[in-house]
């Protein structure tokens, strides 16, 4: 079982809480560093951590369970934002085992994702969104802005590239890919989600948005996805990057999971956990957990908010929507994104409760 040094506290046994600063690890700094003979000490106290070498902070101190070595959360790289369930091995006893490419197969792309065999375009169905909102006059226009339909990557051996990555990185970390909330015996149930309870109330999605999300959702079940590209980052862990330009308001995904009672996720320690419905009751609260199944959204970072070249990446925001009588979540494009670009959204909502101080 993954250990800290003395007593796990709170901080990480709540969802999105406020981490302690990290202390300054130097950067020259390799794990192949770890092989060198270290003493072991019995003495809980003297426990240290092998990246920076110091022992404060005790409650974010891992344990390695197969040598005992002490490693900070956020002196890992990838920083790990909070204690794993089950065992954990640091870097040099996983012998840093190398990522294994999807292969870039066709068939077996199609059948990972389970896309549609059809040759039908989509071509025509975005023709007549872009007609109907001709027809809508420069009025409407100037009220509220559209959201934009993505625009699939032209090359099919290139899209096939982008879909492979995203399969590399959803069986590297033992993920199902699914493109839909889902509903799990035991978690909360489809009738739970209503978006009458939120607090406050929640913005419903106009009938030409819900009508562009529906098409980006039929493109990709036709193999025409969103051109992005994931890769693994020594420091981010997988990231995900625009693969081509995407414009100012274009759906990039919707955050997808298995959907449950925020009150049953209190102690839970995965960190990839979204808001889907804020209740003025909190034990009807609900939130998105996408460590079994979930799609390209659990790789999209976050930016560290408490420095203004953090504030700076954010190309995206994250929007919850009443979506035809219920709860989603959507990520959107604020501000044009240039091809290469990584992405990045803001983690936290008006309760700032995500740690992201210790973000790259």
């Amino acid at each position: 079982m993954a250990s800290t040094r003395g007593t796990k506290e709170m901080a990480f046994r709540q969802r999105r809480t406020q981490a302690p600063k990290p202390i300054s690890c130097s950067s020259s700094f390799s794990y192949e560093d770890i092989s060198r003979d270290v003493s072991d000490s019995e003495n809980d106290d003297d426990v240290s951590c092998l990246v920076c070498g110091s022992g404060d902070y005790p409650a974010d101190l891992l344990l390695c369970d197969k040598c005992d070595k002490g490693f900070h959360l956020f002196c890992l790289r990838p920083i790990l934002a909070s204690v794993p369930k089950g065992s954990w091995f640091c870097p040099t006893c996983t012998n840093n085992k190398k990522l294994k490419s999807f292969p870039l197969v066709q068939t077996k792309i199609v059948d990972f994702f389970r896309i549609q065999r059809s040759q039908e375009s989509t071509q025509k169905a975005i023709q007549d969104i872009r007609k109907k909102r001709k027809r809508s006059g420069l009025v409407m226009a100037k009220k509220k802005r559209k959201l934009l339909a993505f625009t699939p990557s032209p090359d099919p051996t290139r899209r096939l590239e982008q879909m492979a990555s995203l399969a590399t990185a959803l069986t590297a970390t033992g993920t199902e890919f699914s493109n839909e909330l889902t509903y799990r015996p035991g978690m909360a149930p489809r009738s739970a989600n209503q978006p009458a309870l939120e607090r406050g109330g929640m913005q419903i999605l106009s009938k030409e948005d819900s009508e562009t999300l529906n098409l980006c959702k039929t493109m990709m079940e036709r193999g025409e996805w969103p051109p992005l590209m994931v890769a693994f980052d020594p420091q981010e862990g997988f990231t995900v990057a625009a693969d081509r330009y995407i414009k100012d308001l274009t759906i990039i995904t919707e955050y997808v999971g298995d959907v449950d009672y925020l009150k049953n996720r209190e102690d839970d320690d995965g960190d990839s956990m979204m808001t889907l419905l804020s209740a003025a009751n909190p034990s009807k609260s609900l939130v998105i957990c996408p460590d079994k199944r979930s799609n390209i959204a659990r790789f999209i970072n976050g930016i560290n908010n408490h420095t203004l070249e953090g504030k700076k990446k954010q190309n995206l925001k994250c929007v919850r929507f009443n979506v035809n009588g219920e709860c989603r979540v959507l990520l959107i494009a604020n501000r044009d994104i240039s091809k290469g670009e990584r992405l990045y959204y803001d983690y936290n909502g008006d309760e700032h409760e995500y740690p992201t101080e210790h973000f790259v």
